[in-house]
């Protein structure tokens, strides 16, 4: 058997093997795609395969969707190449349950992926037929945090950046400067309103992408590339609308095991691979059963009709206290404490760490305890349900096969949210946020994974982040079995109101936390003991 469009031919060999196949015309759906697309996405990795292709699966096998979505990757090419091109666009879902059993399912839903390279005068002029054609409805995106970002941590534009500044629309390489560059084109074609809706793990997700369009506009606008006619464009909500959104599904590396099972029931070319940009994908995605997404129905072009996949549709103080109370209490806070200390305490799966005393101690302390009392309660979801949820049968999941060392990627790009929201209601509520300890401990704890060496003294690559190499230069004297040499080295991140929201001094915790990650670099084992002594 084989993930292409004639392989499914082969429906009874599927059958056999317990996949299940697409009960309409792939083919057909997207050759109506390409003429006239309703759905783009931006970041076309593993999440969005399973979960918003899983959505619009499930909205073309009930006859409420028409079209698929049409896929854009602006980052790592080598997505479209080896994942995409050789498996015609389709997907092997394969949901993990706590059980052990396992749900297979083929998704068509994914119709065209598309380059984003200016560079590539055919790829160029296809994105901009895309996004100029009236009947496109909406804009998604699933480019991590990072993805939004313009500017360093003082504030001024990465280099990249100024170079799309400078260079214009024609030859745009960052997201932000692309999908710009995109409304430009729709706006030239009749300027059709449209929804640019974030679905990424970050704190008011639309505003971030807003921000991030509209300062690329602004500056563009000093230089002369556009005019006042596509500022208003782009700033009238009535024409482009930035939805805010709250999405949850755990979603690990896919699994070599799970692609050797697949390829024993005789599904051939199962086996990740690793991008040059260090993606691992595979031409299957794994991922638990739970989902949810939320999202501010504010759709100026119409939109498809999600909530009939189990999406919810409501208003933004919703998405926003569903969003704060998943990013910043119940779900990503925990991943962001426990990653670390995983790393640093020898631990491999997420779900193993989750059996350790110690770290059920400190995650119910950041959730449950210094979480729950400032967590919003956004009424469509109960808080407390949702982090039972997770402590009870989403993150113990052994199937699912979550690394502590995924949970680490790009960590510095949402310690505001997941850390900093939290200590910033405290001092709203106390004056400071001296009451914290858990999530002190967190951030130390993050800090000490960041010297690349565990309780034992065995050394470790670090996951991916744009932070990394700054922060291990900036600690690089520190002397594990040497405490004194921390000196004023974790004063400059502390302090950081671009990366915490806060300065951490000035909510009382700064001090705190240099003393914890002080005791935590004393030498072999130090960590174990001092977590075991805060949290005692």
């Amino acid at each position: 058997m084989e993930l292409t469009l004639e392989g499914l031919k082969n429906r009874e060999e599927w059958e056999k093997a317990s996949i299940v196949l697409p009960g309409y015309d792939v083919a057909a759906v997207a050759q109506e795609t390409k003429k006239a697309p309703k759905w783009i996405h931006f970041g076309i990795g593993n999440i969005f395969r399973i979960f918003l292709g899983g959505i619009a699966d499930t909205l073309l096998e009930n006859g409420e969707l028409d079209r698929g979505i049409t896929c854009v990757e602006s980052f790592d090419y080598d997505v479209v190449d080896k994942i995409y091109d050789p498996y015609d666009n389709l997907v092997l879902s394969v949901i993990l349950h706590g059980d052990g059993t396992q749900e297979k399912r083929v998704l068509g839903s994914l119709t065209e992926a598309i380059k984003a390279q200016s560079c590539d005068a055919d790829a160029w002029k296809r994105l901009k037929e895309v996004f100029g054609a009236p009947s496109l409805q909406m804009v998604s995106f699933t480019i991590t945090e990072k993805g939004y970002a313009l500017k360093k941590a003082d504030g001024t534009f990465f280099e990249f950046i100024e170079k799309d500044i400078e260079n214009g629309p024609e030859k745009g390489t960052s997201a932000m400067a692309i999908v710009t560059a995109m409304l430009l084109e729709r706006y030239r074609n009749g300027a059709v309103p449209l929804a640019l809706v974030s679905m990424d793990n970050c704190s008011q997700n639309g505003e971030k992408l807003r921000e991030s369009v509209l300062t690329m506009t602004e500056e563009w606008k000093k230089r002369g590339f556009v005019d006042d006619g596509f500022v208003a464009y782009v700033n009238d909500e009535t024409k482009v609308s930035f939805p805010w959104t709250m999405i949850d599904k755990i979603t690990p590396r896919p699994s070599e095991k799970i692609a050797n099972e697949l390829e024993e029931t005789g599904v051939k070319g199962m086996q990740p691979v690793i991008t040059s940009k260090r993606t691992y994908i595979a031409p299957f995605v794994n991922a638990e059963g739970p989902q949810y997404l939320v999202v501010e129905d504010s759709f100026p072009n119409g939109r498809p009709a999600l909530e009939k996949a189990g999406v919810y549709m409501t208003d933004r103080d919703t998405v926003n206290k569903s969003e704060r109370m998943k990013v910043t209490v119940c779900l990503n806070p925990i991943h962001t404490a426990l990653g670390p200390y995983g790393c640093v305490l020898g631990y491999d799966l997420f779900s193993d760490e989750m059996k350790d005393e110690d770290m059920l101690k400190l995650a119910n302390r950041v959730g449950y305890v210094e979480g729950m009392e400032v967590v919003p309660d956004p009424k469509i979801l109960s808080p407390k349900a949702f982090l039972d949820e997770c402590m009870n049968e989403r993150f113990p999941n052994p199937y699912l096969g979550d690394t502590c060392l995924r949970l680490c990627t790009d960590s510095s790009q949402g310690l505001g949210v997941r850390f900093g929201v939290t200590v910033k209601s405290y001092v709203a509520k106390y004056g400071d946020a001296k009451k914290l300890i858990g999530i002190p401990l967190a951030i130390a704890g993050w800090l000490r994974y960041l010297l690349g060496v565990d309780d034992e003294g065995r050394t470790y690559e670090l996951a991916p982040d744009p932070m990394a190499e700054e922060m291990q230069k900036q600690l690089s004297d520190i002397v594990i079995g040497d405490p004194s040499s921390l000196k004023d080295q974790l004063k400059w991140i502390l302090s950081n109101e671009n990366v915490f929201y806060i300065n951490l001094y000035e909510a009382g915790i700064g001090e705190l936390i240099e003393e914890i990650f002080r005791e935590e670099i004393a030498g072999k084992g130090a960590v174990r003991a001092t977590v075991q002594k805060y949290l005692a």
